[in-house]
């Protein structure tokens, strides 16, 4: 009889559980026991763990968030007692005393990292692509962007009602970290005027008249859909600096004034849609409101294609573990599961392609983006 483990690492994410459920129920049919470790990477580090067995299972398919719990932990730096320690051999430990023949950890591209060091100490690891910004690359899709996709175009859709009735424009910020899939997809679904996305660095110069020229043809309001990690002109160009210093800093010192200096850059980020929001209603007069969906997006109950999506990829994990495949990520590749090896997904980031068929449809309905 096999045993496996199962985390849920990272930003908590629907589908979680419906994907637990799909490995598990799978697992057992085929006669292996499921441990479920506690809170990510820190729950097999401190060991701390439920049997997810015909008891638990039952009943996840809709739940959403994780009953696992989760966090962002990373086991080679883990804080304990108020130091930064690694703990990766802690992780190893607990592995190997409940004799495990395979760990399935669900995350995103930091999850991914993690998992794969562990594969490097010799675990047998497997991974599923979870996370809202759909940017895990080598998956057509990851877990939790279909629902976040469905919660943010229903955001916009109730903004345009109060934007029309009080001729303002509305601007909107959706998460996708620096990738733009989410506030792009909702953005075009939702019918926003304007859609700013990482990919394409903006320039308020050019929104400003494309909002002006929509109340000129009797539009007298408009609907401004931002990713968190757009950025205009300048702070790209501040971003784009900082990020290439610190992939070319060599030595120790170098590289962690570097770190340092991009975590400047990115903090300095923070506030920018609240100050688009206000530049923008001194460029145009119109009276400019901000909401900013935030953790509202990664919430709730999964949708069918979320439920379908974790379940197909969940019975796929079970069914590589039986047949002794490890080292990879479970994807989905035009509708079927395919087995990626973990050091060809690390490290590696799907962003928006410039020439992407939304970006084409977008520009198509008069949609702004910024440039």
């Amino acid at each position: 009889m096999k045993n496996i483990g199962i985390l849920t690492a990272g930003g908590d994410s629907p589908g979680l559980n419906s994907a637990i459920r799909g490995i598990g129920k799978a697992a057992l049919k085929m006669d292996m026991q499921v441990l479920g470790f506690r809170d990510g990477f820190r729950g097999l580090v401190e060991n701390r763990f439920i049997r997810l067995d015909k008891t638990v299972l039952p009943g996840l398919l809709t739940v959403g968030g994780t009953v696992l719990g989760t966090s962002r932990d990373k086991p080679h730096r883990m804080v304990i007692g108020g130091k930064t320690l690694d703990m990766t051999d802690a992780a190893v430990e607990t592995y190997r005393k409940h004799n495990l023949d395979a760990l399935i950890c669900m995350g995103g591209g930091g999850t991914q990292k993690n998992a794969f060091r562990l594969l490097q100490k010799g675990l047998n690891i497997l991974t599923l692509p979870k996370t809202i910004d759909n940017d895990v690359a080598l998956t057509d899709v990851t877990f939790g962007f279909d629902t976040s996709l469905g919660i943010a175009t229903e955001a916009i859709d109730r903004l345009h009602s109060t934007a029309h009735s009080h001729h303002r424009i509305i601007v909107v910020e959706i998460m996708g970290h620096n990738a733009g899939w989410l506030a792009l997809g909702a953005g075009i679904a939702g019918g926003a005027d304007v859609i700013l996305i990482p990919e394409i660095p903006y320039d308020v110069e050019k929104i400003a008249p494309a909002i002006r020229r929509r109340v000129s043809s009797g539009r007298p309001f408009s609907i401004v859909a931002v990713a968190e990690g757009a950025r205009n002109l300048a702070e790209n160009k501040q971003f784009a600096k900082a990020n290439e210093a610190k992939k070319k800093a060599r030595t120790k010192a170098e590289k962690k004034a570097a770190a340092l200096h991009l975590d400047d850059v990115e903090n300095q980020h923070k506030g920018s849609t609240l100050r688009l929001a206000q530049k923008l209603e001194e460029l145009t007069s119109l009276e400019t409101r901000l909401t900013i969906l935030g953790h509202l997006q990664r919430g709730g109950t999964p949708s069918a294609a979320d439920r379908l999506l974790t379940t197909q990829l969940g019975t796929a994990c079970a069914r590589l573990i039986q047949e002794g495949q490890f080292g990879v990520m479970v994807a989905i590749r035009g509708g079927q599961t395919l087995p990626i090896p973990l050091e060809e997904v690390v490290g590696k980031r799907k962003i928006v392609p410039l020439d992407h068929p939304w970006i084409e449809s977008a520009r198509l309905v008069n949609t702004s983006l910024g440039d």
